[in-house]
């Protein structure tokens, strides 16, 4: 149960996700495909610590945003799931997502992927979404659509690919002026 301040949604939607982890946690299960503790603990960018991150799962399996079942491969693991719920979250962090673009110093990876989710608009965020429907909730897959996941994940790539190589070349281009 909630434990709320008042009525008014806003403040009652904060008080679910309001703190430092849910959102992320929640972003790197649904953008990042981490279903199990060790991933969602080590491949988070922002060094989550392990006693926070079984607490933030813990509280949303509460909440019915995430779902747990036992990883039939080990019975001692968990894979976390996402909620309906949760999913109706997509257009909120896409805007959230496309507010820290605007106004803070995104990496240029993920300010790339963030980029195309939203220039994607309301038809990429019902393709996505059917997408985690798919992968955590089981519903068929619509036919004949092209993967949304696969697209950002291979823009990500290739963003963190020519990120790399302008490094490389800024390094080969200072190196050659010191000699």
């Amino acid at each position: 149960m909630i434990d709320k301040r008042s009525g008014c949604p806003i403040n009652l939607a904060l008080e679910v996700l309001g703190d430092r982890w849910s959102l992320i946690v929640i972003r790197d299960i649904m953008f990042g495909n981490r279903r199990h503790f060790r991933e969602l603990l080590t491949r988070s960018e922002e060094g989550i610590a392990s006693n926070i991150l079984a607490g933030r799962l813990k509280r949303l399996v509460n909440a019915e945003l995430l779902s747990r079942r036992d990883d039939p491969a080990h019975r001692q693991k968990g894979i976390y799931s996402l909620t309906g719920q949760a999913i109706q979250l997509l257009p909120v962090l896409v805007q959230l997502g496309a507010w820290g673009r605007r106004h803070l110093p995104a990496a240029p990876e993920q300010a790339l992927r963030q980029r195309l989710v939203e220039e994607g608009g309301p038809p990429l965020w019902t393709a996505f979404a059917d997408e985690l429907r798919h992968i955590h909730l089981g519903t068929p897959l619509p036919e004949g659509r092209e993967s949304v996941i696969a697209r950002l994940q291979a823009a990500f790539a290739q963003a963190a690919a020519d990120h790399r190589n302008e490094a490389a070349a800024k390094d080969d281009k200072q190196g050659a002026g010191a000699r």
